[in-house]
């Protein structure tokens, strides 16, 4: 199955320091498919962390083309998508486990033993139920559909923190799941205050 439930990724018995906030790459960042990458934890306990890259659009992936692939609609059907369903856009999520898929979605949808709440109004889905939703004109207010994720290990996030790859801050809805991908980066360290010219002339000095 395409989408499948989330709980194997990463223990979520409890919600963790980082759950809910967003991590922003550090200019220096080392591994070049985090470079400039703003990512949702929606993950943290001692036994490691997940999260959703949410600014780097998948290329080559429409919604609905991915739609007429889980055979949630059909090619030749010459059913038209809700407004909202034309314009979701899909991202690529994290480079671990690139064919599953996420749904970072706001709180007014649920579906039981499938949904998990993480931070005040943001929930995550990962059954195929939501994207029926989204395609016929229900489903949540915003969201995003993200392929593959973005997994550490124990201590792992804790340590890339401690050596400066990371900055973080809350989360807000906006920079969550608004369109405007290629200036999320900017946006985000500017909601901690942090001018991205300047950063990015400092760490050329480090």
């Amino acid at each position: 199955m395409f989408l499948e439930t989330i709980e194997n990724s990463v223990a979520m018995t409890s919600r963790g320091f980082l759950d809910g906030q967003l991590l922003i790459a550090m200019p220096g960042m080392p591994d070049e498919r985090f470079a400039r990458s703003v990512i949702y934890v929606c993950a943290h306990s001692p036994e490691g962390a997940m999260g959703l890259v949410i600014n780097q659009p998948a290329p080559n992936i429409e919604f609905p083309h991915l739609l007429e692939q889980l055979e949630i609609i059909s090619s030749d059907s010459g059913i038209k998508l809700p407004e909202r369903a034309e314009r979701f856009r899909v991202l690529k999520g994290g480079p671990v486990e690139t064919g599953r898929g996420f749904v970072l979605h706001s709180s007014d949808f649920f579906i039981d033993k499938s949904t998990l709440p993480i931070d005040d109004g943001i929930c995550l889905t990962a059954t195929v139920d939501i994207l029926r939703a989204i395609a016929t004109g229900g489903g949540p207010r915003d969201a995003i559909l993200a392929l593959g994720y973005a997994g550490w290990g124990a201590g792992q996030l804790e340590t890339e923190i401690n050596e400066n790859g990371w900055l973080h801050c809350e989360a807000d809805p906006e920079l969550l799941f608004d369109l405007s991908f290629e200036t999320k980066y900017d946006r985000a360290l500017r909601k901690i205050g942090i001018d991205p010219a300047m950063l990015s002339t400092e760490a050329g000095h480090a």
